[in-house]
This record gives structure tokens, C-alpha cells and sequence, in this order.
């Protein structure tokens, strides 16, 4: 599963608070929903945390989101560690601080056996340059080694903060993925809503280019 957190400035402007308020309060939800995803029957969870264009924003917000970043891995590893949650981070690295990619190799040291949930955080991420990182890395191309290369497949992404499209995540992984966009903004995001979703995704029916009466079940990547 794939969820793209929108909707952190938007909450804040709507209350008068500053848009850094609201990163505050979505690093509060990120807490919420990771703490209800393996009840959920979610294995694998991919939040897009900062994207390759998020560099363009304000340099006050950037580094708010950066500082707010590393707080959260240094503060939430004991947590990840007690109830089984794997930390890894995908994008690039050569542009965070020194102290940022600290953190991130340590929580993913620290995690690497964790099984109950794969958490992987995308920083300084887009989809089609992780894309190109993967292909350029392959010697002998094939959609088995990029898919190998890029990471599991996405069978529900969500998007929150009521905007419909994919900005530049899991481009390839989503190719089958089921789409759920949310008119609730992250911060406000709950376990609730998660359930709902992943209700609805259980209730569709994908038959990835085949017709129903013999289209074949297909072992979710993200579900136990």
C-alpha cells in the first residue's frame, strides 16, 4: 500500500496557523496510521513524505519537514523496535543533511529483521528518476529485475487532501494499483479511514487484462 499524505498546509491555513503547524499534526497521523496498519492486514506501507519537487517550496518549510524528519525516526525507533515495524527510506540521499542520513541508516539498521510491517518512508523521492536509478543499475533489463530493483508491487494507493492524481509516486509499482482519494486532509486522517479504505479495496474486483470468469486470484503483495 501507497499513501500520498496532501493536505498538511491546507489544514493549517483553514485553522490560521502556520502551514508548518500542519506538518506537525500529519507527523501525528503518520503515528496513528502506522500503529493501525498491521490490524489492517497491511504488510508493506510506502507514506510519500517529501518529493524531488518538494525542494521548490519555502526554505523555512523545507527545513522545518527536514528537522521533522529526523525527529521522527530518532523518536519513533524504540517504537518501531518494540512492535516489529521495519524502517526503510527510498529516494535520494546526496541532497539531505549529513544528520538526516545518519538517522535513516541507523533506523534501518536497527529494523532490518522487523516483520510485522515494512515501513518505507519516501524522501526526496519521484517516481521516474527512481526509475531510471533502477534501470541504469540493471545489466540485463527485464520487467522481473526492475521490479526486483524498485520494490513490491502496490495493490491500494491513497491519496488524501481531495486532489486526484499520482505527482510523480510509485509510478512503476501502481500500474495495477487500486485508487482511493480521500477528501480528508492528512492530519485528520485516521485508523477509521484506513479501514474504510482498505474496505473498499477488498470490494472491487481486478482482473488485471482479463475477463471476469477466468481471471486468476493474485496474492496481494501488501496483505498477510
Amino acid at each position: 500500500m501507497g499513501i500520498i499524505m496532501d493536505g498538511n498546509g491546507r489544514w493549517a491555513l483553514a485553522r490560521g496557523l502556520p502551514r508548518v503547524a500542519g506538518h506537525r499534526a500529519g507527523v501525528a497521523a503518520v503515528g496513528r496510521v502506522v500503529e493501525a496498519a498491521p490490524g489492517a492486514g497491511i504488510g508493506v506501507l510506502t507514506l510519500f513524505a517529501f518529493s524531488s519537487d518538494n525542494w521548490r517550496r519555502p526554505r523555512a518549510e523545507v527545513d522545518a519537514l527536514m528537522r521533522m524528519l529526523g525527529s521522527y525516526l530518532e523518536k519513533e525507533l524504540g517504537r518501531c523496535l518494540e512492535k516489529g515495524v521495519r524502517l526503510e527510506a527510498i529516494g535520494r540521499r546526496d541532497r539531505l543533511a549529513p544528520g538526516l542520513c545518519r538517522a535513516i541508516a541507523q533506523a534501518e539498521r536497527a529494523t532490518a529483521s522487523a516483520t510485522n510491517l515494512w515501513l518505507r518512508i519516501a524522501i526526496d523521492y519521484s517516481g521516474r528518476d527512481a526509475i531510471l536509478a533502477a534501470a541504469r543499475g540493471i545489466a540485463h533489463l527485464s520487467r522481473e529485475s526492475l521490479e526486483l530493483a524498485l520494490g513490491p508491487p502496490v495493490d491500494l494507493l491513497i491519496r488524501t487532501g481531495g486532489e486526484r492524481r499520482l505527482s510523480d509516486f510509485l509510478l512503476w509499482e501502481s500500474a495495477y494499483a487500486e485508487l482511493v482519494f480521500s477528501q480528508r486532509m492528512w492530519p485528520d486522517f485516521s485508523p477509521e479511514d484506513l479501514a474504510a479504505a482498505v474496505r473498499e479495496f477488498r470490494g472491487r474486483e481486478r482482473r488485471f487484462g482479463a475477463v471476469p470468469e477466468i481471471a486468476m486470484r493474485r496474492q496481494e503483495a501488501w496483505l498477510d
